[in-house]
């Protein structure tokens, strides 16, 4: 294909996903009191466990928030529900240029990401209750809480991005001993700075500053390391 060529197909691939996340989009809207709903919930539980007279849900203090905030959730959702279509044109897109060798690797590495990242996500969706809890109270009867909707759904994105991308941590480690850049028997040897890099940034990357949504997050990291350090070992071996 000539430049010209590439740049039609590439033009193609960015017009239909851009199609796949507006029909997502609108289609989330439809539906965006059950995903806010489903958004809250982690606050709900806490502001239920406090036993907050003032509010049992989120505020708003701005009319527009009213129309905006569900406009961008289901701008989210929408990306997120449109992600297979994204991905696969974009696969589409380069597959082509792939030696077989190198198909046979990008697509497992490629879905490897997809699922970690939802898994990440879907995990800090259920740990943020234990570090919101923690910071809802810290005060104690000295001031009331009362959540800005959203102040709480920047505090939840941040969440499930920092646990979404740290959860790559294992197709990161296995490419780069692919690559050659590392080897299990190197990552073995350092693996003592390597936790405490990993607890490092989980400490870093986590917004709260409660000590349990570090600890959540640094627990299975580690596990993910050792798991990868394994698969160099045996299957990428043989």
């Amino acid at each position: 294909m000539t430049i010209v060529q590439h740049l039609e197909e590439l033009r193609r691939v960015l017009m239909i996903s851009a199609i796949a996340w507006i029909v997502a989009t609108v289609v989330a809207f439809v539906f965006h009191g059950a995903i806010f709903e489903f958004l809250l919930t982690p606050l709900t539980t806490v502001l239920g466990r406090t036993n907050n007279h003032i509010t049992s849900t989120a505020i708003f203090t701005s009319p527009t928030e009213g129309l905006t905030i569900p406009m961008k959730i289901s701008a989210i959702a929408g990306l997120i529900g449109a992600m297979p279509v994204i991905l696969w044109q974009v696969w589409g897109f380069v597959a082509p240029g792939l030696q077989p060798l190198e198909k046979r690797f990008v697509g497992p590495f490629i879905a490897s990401a997809f699922l970690l990242f939802a898994g990440g996500a879907s995990f800090a969706y259920f740990v943020m209750p234990i570090g919101l809890n923690f910071l809802a109270t810290f005060l104690g009867s000295s001031a009331v809480y009362l959540p800005d909707i959203n102040s709480y759904l920047s505090f939840l994105l941040l969440l499930i991005i920092a646990f979404g991308v740290t959860f790559e941590l294992p197709v990161v480690v296995i490419l780069l001993g692919v690559l050659g850049i590392v080897s299990s028997k190197t990552l073995r040897q350092k693996r003592k700075f390597i936790w405490v890099g990993i607890i490092a940034a989980a400490l870093v990357v986590t917004p709260g500053a409660d000590p349990y949504t570090p600890t959540a997050l640094f627990i299975p990291l580690i596990i993910f390391f050792e798991v990868s350090v394994l698969i160099l070992a045996k299957a990428l071996k043989r």
